[in-house]
């Protein structure tokens, strides 16, 4: 159907319940404001229409703001034919590429595309334009406390804080240490250091047992955990006992436990096969 230039009522657009953006910088908005009343919108919305004198926007949701609190009735408006498994993705695209989504939403709006397209961290990369570690680690930061993560959304702490503040696992401690970033002005590199003296401190009692000659630090363990979690998008825990120590990688389902091997050894897809037939098969016997 391609698409059309149209002056729109202002009271005829809904926003799009899907938009990443969750805040929108005030002073930026007043700004715009001004400006539209000044000398109009310059740039067109895109929407798509849903209904009778019913559209949905897919791009422009400050001008739209920006728009009706300038007092206008009507805005000028590109109407384009647009499937709903687009909808997320045109308007994630827009956002990220004109840089106004803050890191809580880019991590919402990558974990969304992951389930509405069903794809892997790989094929989310190649399709947004990013780097696979990039998209990882960003969504990595959604295991922040709920607290922590408004404190990131709010441009109180930086992405690199969060992501020093993610080794922390114990949910008071980390708001804590989020607390004290902002009331002691942290570093990023102050807050690594902190973290790494935090994670040093279960290994004091297990000394107590006995000689821990030649362990590994603590801070590389923990690093080399997030290197392997990246690598196979899940989580994995890395373990170091007086005498062994062991590596847990976690999987939600049989299906996501044969990605995994098909990346440590592709050969072993097909006996997995078997043998998870072999057990079921035995359990219906039982």
């Amino acid at each position: 159907m391609g698409a059309h230039f149209a002056e729109i009522p202002l009271d005829q657009i809904t926003p799009n319940p899907r938009q990443p953006r969750d805040t929108f910088d005030e002073d930026a908005l007043q700004e715009l404001v001004t400006s539209i009343q000044e000398v109009g919108l310059l740039q067109p919305i895109v929407v798509r229409q849903v209904g009778p004198a019913r559209y949905e926007l897919i791009m422009g949701e400050r001008r739209w703001r920006a728009c009706r609190e300038a007092g206008l009735e009507a805005i000028p408006a590109i109407v384009r034919a647009t499937d709903d498994e687009k909808l997320l993705l045109d308007a994630l695209l827009e956002n990220l590429h004109r840089a106004q989504l803050n890191p809580i939403e880019e991590a919402a709006a990558y974990d969304q595309l992951l389930k509405d397209f069903n794809c892997t961290h790989d094929q989310l990369a190649d399709r947004i334009g990013r780097s696979r570690p990039q998209v990882s680690n960003t969504l990595r930061l959604l295991r922040l406390t709920p607290k922590v993560q408004s404190r990131v959304a709010a441009g109180v702490l930086s992405a690199g804080h969060a992501r020093a503040l993610l080794s922390v696992e114990d949910p008071e401690e980390q708001e804590q240490l989020a607390y004290r970033v902002v009331a002691e002005g942290l570093s990023v590199r102050s807050v690594e250091e902190i973290v790494q003296l935090m994670s040093s401190r279960p290994q004091k009692a297990t000394r107590a047992r006995g000689p821990r000659a030649g362990s590994v630090p603590s801070p590389a363990l923990s690093d080399l955990a997030t290197r392997l979690s990246d690598r196979f998008e899940t989580r994995v825990k890395v373990e170091l006992g007086q005498k062994k120590g062991k590596i847990t990688v976690e999987f939600a389902s049989p299906d996501d436990l044969e990605r995994i091997l098909s990346t440590l050894a592709p050969g072993e897809k097909l006996a997995l096969q078997k043998s998870l037939l072999i057990d079921a098969e035995e359990d219906v016997k039982d």
